[in-house]
């Protein structure tokens, strides 16, 4: 069963939706039979690649809203995230144009780390407070992996993964997808938004029944048949 997700790393919603997902489908039996994709998204294409800005800074500026109301709303997500096990340090978060990261996670779905490198780049964004758009801090999360410096600082540098990234964007906006992190569950169902567990479990468990189980028998009892031993009654 193949599960899409869209996320953009500076979305503190696609960090919590992804642990409560991860939560949901650890408690299922058929976990081994997931495959997870991660999607590229850009909630701000416009941020300048080579500057940063505070989180405070960024929705006083960019979004009109005033320093108090900001600075209520990071507290009502950081509780947010306690419930899902992340440690939100909203003080240190760097705001910066995602398109380089994004292209580090494609390096890293090639080196089949993609769900890993997801977690690199929201620990980096969200708890370490580093720029998640500076070439050197994505290049030293990428051999933290174990991929070779030279092959990320050229994934970073050139253009040679925008595709993918754009494919991506495009996908997503051809889909009706405005707002992340958004699930597509084995392309069947959608669902959006940073949900509890068990919304996602339950979101889970129907895909699988509906889309992977094998047929259900209605008859409910063993009736005469044949197999490739031999027919029994």
């Amino acid at each position: 069963m193949k599960i899409e997700i869209w996320s953009d790393v500076m979305c503190p919603f696609c960090y919590i939706g992804k642990n409560n997902f991860e939560q949901a489908l650890e408690k299922l039996p058929f976990k081994d039979q997931v495959e997870v994709e991660w999607k590229s998204f850009q909630l701000d294409p416009t941020l300048e690649v080579n500057k940063t800005q505070d989180t405070i800074q960024y929705f006083r500026e960019k979004k009109g809203v005033a320093e108090a109301q900001a600075t209520q709303m990071l507290s009502q997500v950081t509780q947010m995230g306690k419930g899902a096990g992340i440690d939100f340090n909203f003080e240190k978060t760097l705001i910066t144009n995602t398109f380089n990261a994004h292209k580090l996670l494609h390096l890293a779905k090639k080196h089949n780390k993609s769900n890993e490198m997801e977690e690199a780049l929201f620990i980096a964004h969200f708890i370490d407070g580093k720029n998640v758009g500076d070439v050197d801090v994505l290049v030293s999360l990428a051999e933290k992996l174990g991929i070779d410096k030279d092959e990320a600082t050229k994934a970073v540098t050139s253009d040679e993964l925008d595709y993918e990234v754009n494919q991506d964007i495009l996908e997503a906006r051809n889909n009706g997808v405005s707002g992340v992190p958004f699930f597509v569950l084995n392309g069947k169902y959608a669902v959006s938004g940073a949900q509890p567990v068990d919304v996602f479990e339950d979101a889970l468990q129907q895909t699988y029944k509906e889309t992977v189980s094998p047929f259900k028998d209605l008859s409910g009892s063993s009736g005469a048949s044949c197999d490739a031993d031999g027919c029994s009654i």
